[in-house]
């Protein structure tokens, strides 16, 4: 069985630090939309108050491979990344769902 050890401190409304026994992460958000940053990358996690519906997709921080390394064919990695409008364009759709949902 794996032992968790988390501590979520509250730094202001919607901002909260969070201190595991493996490093920090900050989270952003609150009910329905949430972003974390941590070493790993940026997880977004979008869903629907109450309803226990909810999708999460992770962003891998970019990891720089050491100088001169090349896979089995000699050939530099490809290495897939996420563009700054990618990201915006997720995050702004995702506003939007949840305020066609939330509205009265």
């Amino acid at each position: 069985m794996a032992l968790r050890i988390r501590k979520s401190i509250k730094i202001a409304p919607g901002i909260r630090l969070n201190v595991g026994k493996k490093g920090l992460s900050t989270s952003l958000g609150g009910k329905g939309f949430t972003v974390n940053v941590g070493k790993k990358g940026t997880r977004v996690t979008t869903g629907i108050p109450g309803s226990g519906i909810s999708a999460s997709h992770l962003f891998k921080a970019k990891q720089t491979p050491a100088r001169g390394q090349r896979n089995a064919v000699g050939m530099h990695r490809p290495h897939k990344e996420w563009k700054g409008w990618q990201i915006t364009l997720v995050l702004a759709s995702t506003f939007i769902v949840l305020w066609l949902v939330t509205r009265p």
